[in-house]
């Protein structure tokens, strides 16, 4: 490894930042407003993880030969569980008694009830009227095919499913392989949780990734919510599969070696209010704020009161829940801008470090995510916390501010489909080095090309964007279209320049990595309900006489490159920067990456500076016949210095990697 001092890719304090100074002691308020909360809540007789323990509480329970059924809803003047143990009907001895503060209680001799039953809860509300239920903390809630209509299925088996393999260490740095469980397989069909576990998997595995980030895993209702409507934090995704072919996905995927982190929708919830927790209790103020400040309005959702214990209580028990019930290893969190500001960030350009400070910033939130951050950490040492912010928060990535592990480098992808809209000509290599490696130095980030965002109806995949109409036919070997080239060409220079200028880890969402062609649409009423474009259509990466099983290719050599632990422990610095023939030449590690980016002019014996070595041998080029590259350069090729220079052919719109090779 030659990662001098003054490449170390370790974070600094946030005292390193001069333009933060000023503001170091709003960041020490914040963490005092954290500790103040904490000790509020614990009331200094429990831990802050054992606070967060409320699903071990509310729900349903089987105890010492009963069953106990426990909700919270303030504003209800009479609850009653009705399901199959009733024949649906309300009946006197199932309604629930008040012990107090808003909590409900309901205990049943053990006979009574089964598992795998299917009930809900009838509220009278005390504002008057009434509404059936699903409860807050179910853990398993289905809808029916042929209805419609959602409902709680009572969760216990008596065997509870027995995890086998052990949970894998945590990586030096997280290859993330972002995954919707649901349009996973190639037939126009929601998939499930065994068909991800059997056919997918290996898949990841093979690809050389090594952290699985799962999207729309909690409870929704609608399918074309992309899973960012919640409905049931506690219970996931019915339609998928049930808890426990869930946890056998968690479990098969550590055999794989795979760490399994999932996305956490605490920014808003559906506002639904049979299936979710919209007038839960027939109030909107019992986990929301009330007023124009409880609505989401740009997302039709409702905004959680991170200020209001009963809600931390259940946020925070849902972070534990996901550890304890089902072994993941990790968050990403959703719409963290969203929460931190109270005109949720939207359409702001976050120019000066006062919008970081000023009276837009929501602390209850920030105290909320730092909070989490605790809990999850303490319950998990090794779970990774990563979060979703476009707005640049300092010390949200810092131990000794907010506390998240990541953040996601959300500005390359934004710069990446930018440049897309701009002749290649006029790329310039200063700028596009600086976007790459424009982050804090004080925390960690994942880069990213695209993940999900930008193939929304409405978007398109990168390899969409540069190829156009003529990914639909001339994505055959051996085809000359010259759009198509170009497209086969940028989408793996593109893929490796981010992920060898990453800051800490690198993140594609499935399918991306071998060029999935147009757009991501889930069903609805605009395309007459259609899923042909809610799946992956991996047959196009399987079939020999198309060119994208070249692009997947290169995509796991790439990854073997930078998936070392010693390679983002280094910075990537600049060697050579040449606008005018539109060459970057960067070192990380042992290894120097050599770009041409230009359209037309290849170079012959291009010079660059090296440090040491005896010789550099080739292990990455992206032009080889192998990546479905056009093969201008001798396979194998091997670089000895001289006078401290190694000199490369540079072909046009091809990448070269070489990797020094100790005297």
């Amino acid at each position: 490894m030659n990662c001098f001092a003054r490449l170390s890719n370790e974070p600094s304090p946030l005292t390193a930042d001069p333009w933060l100074k000023p503001y170091l002691p709003r960041l020490a308020e914040r963490r005092r407003r954290a500790d103040a909360l904490e000790r509020r809540l614990t009331g200094g007789k429990m831990s802050l993880s054992d606070f967060a323990s409320g699903h071990e509480y509310f729900g349903v329970h089987y105890r010492n030969g009963e069953w106990i059924f426990r909700e919270w809803a303030p504003g209800a003047k009479g609850i009653t569980v009705c399901g199959e143990f009733t024949r649906w009907r309300r009946l006197d001895d199932m309604r629930m008694n008040s012990v107090g503060n808003g909590v409900w209680e309901l205990r049943l001799p053990g006979e009574r009830v089964r598992h795998g039953m299917f009930y809900k809860l009838f509220m009278e509300f005390a504002s008057g009227g009434v509404g059936e239920r699903i409860p807050a903390y179910a853990r398993c809630v289905v809808q029916d095919p042929k209805s419609g209509v959602f409902c709680a299925r009572v969760w216990a088996p008596e065997e509870p499913y027995c995890f086998r393999n052990p949970i894998p260490e945590r990586p030096a740095a997280p290859l993330v392989y972002e995954a919707h469980v649901g349009m996973a397989q190639e037939e126009p069909r929601i998939g499930t949780f065994r068909e991800f576990r059997e056919k997918i998997l290996p898949r990841i595995a093979q690809s050389g990734y090594n952290t699985i980030q799962l999207m729309a895993i909690m409870g929704h209702p609608y399918y074309g919510s992309f899973g960012y409507h919640v409905a049931n934090f506690f219970a996931v995704a019915g339609r998928f599969g049930t808890p426990d072919e869930f946890k056998e996905l968690v479990d098969a995927a550590h055999g794989f070696g795979l760490r399994v982190i999932v996305d956490l929708v605490h920014s808003h919830a559906v506002k639904n209010e049979v299936e979710g927790l919209g007038r839960y209790d027939g109030t909107r103020t019992a986990y929301f704020h009330a007023g124009a400040r409880g609505e989401h309005l740009a997302w039709d959702s409702l905004c959680f009161d991170y200020g209001k214990v009963e809600v931390l209580h259940f946020l925070l028990s849902n972070c534990r829940f996901y550890l304890d019930e089902y072994h993941v290893d990790g968050f990403r969190f959703d719409g963290v801008t969203s929460m931190m500001y109270l005109d949720h960030g939207l359409g702001k350009a976050f120019s000066s470090y006062d919008d970081y400070f000023g009276g837009n910033v929501d602390e209850d939130a920030i105290a909320y995510l730092t909070l989490a951050n605790r809990v999850i950490h303490t319950v998990r040492p090794d779970a990774v916390t990563v979060a979703e912010d476009v707005s640049g928060m300092p010390g949200l990535a810092a131990k000794e501010a907010v506390g998240f592990d990541y953040r996601l480098a959300m500005g390359v992808t934004d710069y990446w489909f930018k440049l897309f809209d701009r002749p290649d000509e006029s790329w310039k290599m200063g700028e596009l080095f600086h976007e790459l490696t424009n982050r804090r130095q004080d925390e960690r980030s994942i880069s990213y090309v695209e993940c999900h965002d930008q193939a929304i109806v409405g978007g398109q995949t990168a390899i969409f964007r540069l190829a156009g109409a003529a990914m639909y036919d001339a994505m055959h070997v051996g085809s000359s279209n010259l759009t198509v080239d170009r497209a086969v060409a940028l989408h793996k220079m593109i893929r490796l320049v981010t992920a060898a200028t990453a800051g800490h880890g690198y993140l594609n969402f499935m399918g991306n990595e071998f060029g999935h062609p147009e757009w991501i649409d889930f069903p609805r009423e605009g395309n007459n309900w259609s899923l042909s474009h809610a799946r992956r259509q991996w047959s196009l990466a399987e079939n020999p006489q198309l060119r994208f099983g070249a692009l997947g290719r290169f995509d796991r050599a790439m990854l073997q490159v930078v998936k070392t632990p010693e390679f983002y422990r280094c910075r990537p610095q600049p060697v050579r920067i040449d606008d005018e023939n539109e060459i970057l030449i960067f070192e990380r590690d042992d290894y120097y990456f050599c770009f041409n980016f230009h359209p037309s002019n290849s170079v012959l014996d291009y010079a660059f500076e090296v440090r040491g070595g005896a010789h550099y041998e080739t292990v990455l080029d992206s032009d080889a016949a192998e990546f479905d590259g056009f093969a201008r350069r001798a396979a194998g090729q091997t670089y000895y210095p001289i006078s401290g220079r190694i000199r490369v052919y540079l072909p046009s719109r091809s990448a070269l990697v070489v990797r020094r090779i100790a005297e």
